[in-house]
């Protein structure tokens, strides 16, 4: 089995289990572990005003007093995208189905398939989103600073979703 083969089988297996122990603060002590199932969290509509076409979200887990990130699933139709952002702390993206369109500020479009990690670290401008011909699920685990976990920015226009 390949390298890329084995993480993602990695990621898979793993995945679904780091989601389903996480500690929820407002049921447990912070000593203890606990279990928050997944279809008590709500998937919504991400807004129009930090995304353009359609993308839904759920909150795996939010921070405690013992943790600084907060775990989430982000699923782009095709097209869909952020707008152009920041994160105070940086932001692991890890694409668990489809293929994930990204761009830094300046930079040249990278593309990331299932079984992916993608790493924006603190400050750095970014977008991130699905190609246009398919859906795409990432995984976000992003650190939280002063409160805050990103700052948004400006649409993404089609001429710089489309560029190489």
């Amino acid at each position: 089995m390949n390298t890329k083969a084995a993480l993602f089988l990695l990621a898979v297996t793993l995945l679904p289990l780091m989601a389903l122990s996480t500690v929820h603060a407002a049921e447990f002590q912070q000593s203890a572990q606990g279990v928050q199932m997944i279809p008590d969290q709500a998937v919504t509509q991400a807004s129009s005003k930090t995304f353009t076409g359609t993308v839904h979200h759920q909150s795996l887990f939010k921070t405690t007093a013992d943790t600084t990130y907060t775990g989430s699933y982000v699923t782009f139709a095709p097209g869909a995208r952020t707008y152009w952002h920041t994160h105070p702390g940086g932001q692991r993206m890890i694409v668990v189905k489809g293929t994930c369109w990204t761009q830094v500020e300046g930079g040249p479009k990278t593309i990331a398939h299932t079984g992916d990690t993608i790493w924006c670290p603190a400050g750095v401008k970014h977008w991130h989103g699905a190609s246009p011909d398919g859906e795409m699920t990432h995984l976000v685990l992003t650190e939280m600073r002063n409160g805050k976990n990103v700052t948004w920015m400006e649409p993404v226009t089609d001429e710089q979703y489309f560029s190489n």
